[in-house]
């Protein structure tokens, strides 16, 4: 809203993997926190992105590190449809974060196919500009091309990245 009110209504669900979380998932959290009285971030194993990098767990806790600051945003995941996540949380509306052109291609979809099964409608948030082209797939490669990835995830997440780099180098003899 333009004069700065919080306008709080319903509950929303924010699916994602998360792998990891970037600061335009906050960006994109943060910005439905204010509007909706409560916000789920919805964790799922997405079947079609195999060997993630994090653990669902840390997915979950480097969320909840990075959204405690927001007092009506909780962390929790699901196995399975979204639809049948959003009728067992009794939310109203599901928010999907767009980055370019082709996310809303591939997200219409979705969100037609989750209103016929659960008739719930998907609110789409535009990115931030700053973060239009940050995505967790581009963050992992250039963290693993050892590039600096600090400007486009929250502290903890980077930290995160930082332990997977000094577990994964071998042990000197």
């Amino acid at each position: 809203m333009h004069n700065g009110a919080r306008r709080e209504r319903g509950h929303a669900i924010i699916p994602g993997s998360f792998d990891p979380p970037t600061k335009g998932h906050l960006d994109i959290i943060a910005r439905a926190a204010a509007v909706f009285a409560h916000v789920t971030v919805a964790v799922v194993v997405n079947p079609q992105k195999r060997d993630p990098l994090f653990s669902l767990d840390e997915r979950e806790q480097m969320l909840r590190e990075s959204t405690s600051g927001l007092a009506n945003v909780t962390v929790d995941h699901f196995l399975g449809l979204l639809a049948d996540f959003v009728v067992q949380q009794q939310a109203d509306v599901i928010v999907k974060g767009l980055r370019v052109v082709s996310d809303f291609e591939s997200e219409m979809a979705f969100a037609h196919m989750n209103r016929a099964l659960c008739g719930v409608d998907t609110m789409f948030l535009m990115s931030h500009e700053k973060y239009s082209f940050i995505s967790s797939s581009l963050v992992k490669e250039v963290f693993e091309q050892n590039g600096d990835v600090a400007q486009f995830v929250p502290a903890t997440v980077l930290r995160s990245l930082q332990a997977k780099r000094t577990s994964a180098r071998p042990q000197e003899a």
